[in-house]
């Protein structure tokens, strides 16, 4: 009782970030092996996946709304989980970074694809896709961008990433990313 709940929290946010870890993967899973499934498997996987990212999702409004020690660790889950709901972001690695927030790894990525684009070993659509996703989750985690990046953000930008940007503009106002994640549910049922 010492702890006045601390250990419990940690355990509380160690399982809900291993229960996101393996929703996300299960998405990377899927994308990675679409073209060994037929397309109604593949949709229907798909969908049972984005499901139980709703489901989850709305176990986190229950927990931020009933627990406000855990409301700003979990709120960054939170738009991680409307993200992949929205399908603003398309990537699920870019999607588990975002939620880590780990903006060193999504710098490392950007990297990497930097020299897969150069070697002809990633496709030049992917490359502008995923690199604008990385680029709105460093931007959405307070990173700094180089000029060259914000331009090439604003000329590359989707409408639902652009959307996702709109909505989540003020980090600091929890009705916002209720009433986003609330959004996304809806409209996916």
């Amino acid at each position: 009782m010492a702890s006045r709940g601390k250990s419990e929290t940690g355990k509380l946010r160690q399982n809900m970030e291993e229960q996101l870890d393996r929703l996300m993967q299960q998405l990377q899973d899927l994308e990675e092996c679409r073209e060994d499934l037929e397309e109604e498997e593949y949709e229907e996987t798909k969908k049972e996946t984005l499901e139980q990212l709703s489901e989850f999702n709305d176990s986190l409004k229950k927990v931020m709304t009933g627990d406000m020690t855990l409301v700003d660790e979990l709120s960054g889950m939170q738009l991680a989980i409307q993200a992949a709901i929205s399908q603003a972001f398309k990537t699920p690695e870019v999607i588990r970074l975002f939620a880590k927030k780990q903006p060193g790894q999504l710098r490392t990525r950007l990297a990497e694809m930097d020299r897969d684009v150069m070697v002809g070993k990633l496709s030049r659509d992917v490359y502008v896709q995923q690199k604008v996703e990385i680029l709105t989750a460093l931007r959405k985690l307070g990173e700094k961008l180089p000029s060259e990046d914000g331009s090439f953000l604003t000329e590359n930008a989707t409408a639902s990433l652009s959307q996702f940007e709109r909505v989540t503009a003020d980090l600091g106002s929890e009705d916002k990313i209720m009433a986003l994640a609330c959004s996304g549910v809806k409209t996916k049922t």
